[in-house]
């Protein structure tokens, strides 16, 4: 079967997950899964299998170029991993970044001088 890899592992080292642990939790959380179907942290992954990771509101498709046990930097991640995922995804992410810009949390206070011109001065540039 050649190399293979638990997909927890992979994860973390692939850079997907900063720790091992949110990898396996994101597993049995039915956040990661191979062909439609939901894996748990033990299962093994191979070259070529494709992963949906689901990660705060971005669905992420990715296909594993190498199955690595240890930690990459960085740079190396294009060698490790092939991202797969549409740009409409990114762009969605995007306009909810955008879209939440001027709420505030409850219980934060009023805003700072700082904080009120940089809103100000968004909104102007909307309007325009």
């Amino acid at each position: 079967m050649g190399n293979s890899v638990r997909i927890d592992k992979w994860l973390w080292s692939a850079r997907i997950y900063k720790t091992r642990t949110l990898a396996g939790e994101a597993c049995r959380k039915g956040q990661v899964s191979i062909a439609g179907l939901k894996v748990k942290p033990s299962r093994m992954v191979t070259e070529g299998e494709i992963l949906s990771v689901r990660k705060n509101s971005l669905s992420l498709t990715l296909k594993i170029l190498s199955p690595i046990q240890n930690r990459v930097a960085a740079r190396l991640i294009p060698e490790v991993l092939q991202d797969l995922t549409p740009a409409e995804e990114y762009e969605m992410m995007e306009m909810a970044r955008i879209a939440s810009f001027g709420n505030r949390s409850a219980g934060s206070g009023r805003p700072t001088k700082k904080e009120r011109r940089d809103l100000e001065n968004f909104l102007d540039v909307e309007e325009d």
